[in-house]
This record gives C-alpha cells, sequence and structure tokens, in this order.
C-alpha cells in the first residue's frame, strides 16, 4: 500500500486548490494536507477548508487579514483540537512551502509564486507545479534549484506530456504536441475581437479556473506560457514543440516519436486527474476522475492555430527563443495588461498588443544582452520594469 502522503496546499481557495482538497478527501489513505495558504480573497472558504484538514498550519498573504483570518478559524475549528499556526503577509506561502511536506502544490495565480517555488525546492520538497507563471518568470532560477524529479507538472497539457514520455526513451521522442480548446472566441476575426467584454473572456467553453488564467485562455497567451513551460520542464527546443487546436479538450496533449507513431492522454476535462497523478507521482490513483465513455458516440477535432488572428503563441516562440529575462517580461506585461482589460481600463485586443510592445521593447535594448536572472531579486526586477512599461503602453493606446 502507498505510503501516505503529506501536502502542503498553495493558492487553497481557488480552482486549483479546491479541486485538490477534492482530491485528498476522496482518498484520505493516500494525501493529508498538512499547511495551506491563499492569497486572503475568501477568509471563510479558506478558514472552512482548514477547518476539513485539520491543518497544523494556515497562511494568508494579508497582513491585513489575519485577525479576520484568526476569528474564522475559530469560528469554524472542530471542539477540543489544537488551533494551527497562522502566518501572514506577502511571504506567507514562500514560509509555508519552506516547512517539512513530501508534496507543495503550488496553485499561487501569476509570478508571485516563484519564492514559493523556490522555497520548496531548496527544502528539497517535490513540487506539484500548477503555477506555470514561477516557472516561465523563473525558469534558469527554478531548473538550477530542482533536483531530477523534483518538479511535477499540475497542467493538464504538460500531464499528458509526462506520461506520454514514457512510452519511449528520450532518444525517440521527435515533437511535443499541445493541444489548444482555442477558447471562447476560436474562429473570430480580430475586428470581432475588438468588442469583447470581460464577462464573455471568462466564458470558457470546457475548464472552469480563475480569472487570470480564464482571460490568458481566451488570448492564447496561457498556451503560449505553456509552450515555454514544456520547453524548461522536458528539455525539448522550441522547433520541436507544435500547438493544436482541439475543442472538445479530451486529447490533453501528444507526443511524436522518430518511427511517425503518436501517443496521445485522453480523458474528460477534469482537473482532478492530473492533480491527483502529481500528488502521487509516478503513481495513479484509483477512481481520481471519470474515463471517456467509448460506448458513446463523440467526435473529436484539431485544426490549426490561427496565428494571424491569435499571436500570442509566437510571442511566447520570440521570448523563450531569446531566453535570458525575455519570458518574465512577456509574463509580467501579460498580467498587467490583463489585470486593466478586467478592470475596464484596456481592450481585449490591447492585452497582446501590449505583450508585443513591452517584449519589443525589451528585445531592442541592452536587456537582452542581460543574461539569465542569478536572483529572485533580478526577476522581481524585471517583472517590475515590465508591468511599468506595460502601462505606459495601455495609457498611450487609451488617448
Amino acid at each position: 500500500m502507498p505510503d501516505l502522503r503529506t501536502v502542503t496546499l498553495l493558492g487553497a481557495t481557488g480552482s486549483i486548490g479546491t479541486q485538490t482538497l477534492q482530491v485528498v478527501a476522496a482518498a484520505p489513505d493516500r494525501f493529508r494536507v498538512a499547511a495551506l495558504c491563499s492569497g486572503g480573497s475568501d477568509i471563510p472558504a479558506l478558514a472552512a477548508a482548514a477547518a476539513a484538514v485539520e491543518a497544523e498550519a494556515v497562511g494568508i498573504s494579508r497582513h491585513d487579514g489575519l485577525a479576520e483570518l484568526r476569528a474564522a478559524i475559530a469560528a469554524v475549528w472542530p471542539a477540543g483540537r489544537a488551533l494551527p499556526e497562522i502566518v501572514a503577509g506577502p511571504l506567507a506561502a514562500a514560509e509555508l512551502a519552506a516547512r517539512p511536506a513530501d508534496v507543495v502544490l503550488n496553485a499561487v495565480a501569476g509570478s508571485q509564486g516563484l519564492r514559493a517555488t523556490l522555497a520548496a525546492l531548496e527544502a528539497g520538497t517535490v513540487v506539484a507545479l500548477a503555477n506555470k507563471e514561477s516557472l516561465v518568470a523563473g525558469g534558469p532560477l527554478v531548473l538550477e534549484r530542482a533536483a531530477p524529479g523534483q518538479l511535477v507538472p499540475v497542467d493538464s497539457e504538460h500531464s499528458a506530456l509526462a506520461q506520454c514520455l514514457r512510452g519511449g526513451a528520450p532518444s525517440e521522442v521527435a515533437k511535443l504536441i499541445l493541444t489548444a480548446s482555442g477558447g471562447p472566441f476560436r474562429g473570430w476575426t480580430r475586428d470581432r475581437l475588438a468588442q469583447v467584454r470581460p464577462e464573455q473572456a471568462l466564458a470558457h467553453p470546457t475548464w472552469a479556473m480563475g480569472p487570470l488564467v480564464t482571460t490568458n485562455s481566451a488570448t492564447l497567451i496561457n498556451k503560449g506560457l505553456e509552450l515555454i513551460e514544456a520547453h524548461l520542464l522536458f528539455g525539448i527546443g522550441y522547433d520541436r514543440i507544435d500547438v493544436v487546436v482541439h475543442p472538445q479538450s479530451a486529447v490533453h496533449s501528444m507526443v511524436e516519436f522518430v518511427d511517425g507513431s503518436t501517443l496521445a492522454q485522453a480523458s474528460p476535462p477534469d482537473m482532478r486527474l492530473p492533480i491527483a497523478l502529481a500528488l502521487a507521482w509516478p503513481d495513479r490513483v484509483p477512481g481520481a476522475a471519470a474515463a471517456v465513455d467509448w460506448a458513446t458516440a463523440q467526435t473529436w477535432t484539431f485544426e490549426p492555430v490561427d496565428e494571424e488572428v491569435f499571436p500570442a503563441i509566437g510571442l511566447a516562440r520570440l521570448a523563450g527563443s531569446s531566453g535570458g529575462s525575455a519570458p518574465a517580461v512577456f509574463n509580467a506585461a501579460n498580467e498587467a495588461a490583463v489585470e486593466a482589460f478586467l478592470e475596464g481600463r484596456a481592450t481585449f485586443l490591447d492585452i497582446v498588443d501590449t505583450v508585443e510592445a513591452v517584449l519589443g521593447l525589451w528585445l531592442s535594448r541592452e536587456h537582452v544582452a542581460s543574461g539569465n536572472p542569478r536572483t529572485v531579486e533580478d526577476v522581481e526586477t524585471v517583472d517590475r520594469w515590465a508591468r511599468a512599461h506595460a502601462r505606459e503602453a495601455l495609457a498611450a493606446s487609451s488617448r
């Protein structure tokens, strides 16, 4: 029987976090959540989750939410049980990630998850990575700290690739093929995209995700981030990673081998499967999610990405192949632009246009010769630079 694994869950109240708690609840003989943390947007939900698993430690990234969290936990905590330790502040996630655990599942949204990823790696803990932005922004830092097998993907696409790569030796791999749903605007023209409102962008056809990832899926920035992540996780060149649109989201990615064979991983769109696999890696968790119903007639289609209307993937290739801090610029400029769009300060088209402008500015200057970031502070400096220039670009476009 597999050993019980202790889990530290970061981003506990988001989409991945809540589904992770479902996975743990369904397999109490396999997993135990010892600590959990969130940004603090839903303190009652964090307190309820902590009480349900009787966590030993709870974290919140908001200093000003500490008193509210203490009161919320006290109100729901099981009688007779010792209250958990509570940590608060911007470094709460990193502090918890550095503590002993078998697995840290990092589902923090955005590049702010980098410190937690590094803290867990430095502690020697396996990182189940749902926070792709920390790998994209701090790629060299993360890879130099990660031991073989210490980074396990949670994204359905990279989980699929990891599963398919079991089917052959590294020398037999011809290419990786990431699938994309195409988002809610597949087949739209650029002129039509100019009228998109936030509520439309947040209505994903197959996945339930947070606002940043859902908007990124609508622009295909998310697939660009996943392309960079695939390169970093699996060491495959950008010229050997393709993206194909698959609206049904049943085939999560594929690996093509040198003899012409392609292995695909298929399952209904349910994140509990890759979450469970990441927590138990390399083992599978029986009954983690439903399988494909092969007795029901269905059609799966595949089509090329329209990179003229959705240029995000090409920009990601440019950022990734340029190396250094260019991927961090790509990610930070996008996060700033998405924030502006969701707040009504930018159009949908402004998002990728802003990323293109800021990335182009970075690559046209001496920054590109600065090499890889050497510290977290280096990444954060680049992050601030990109966000500031994104805000400038957005202000200029609104005039």
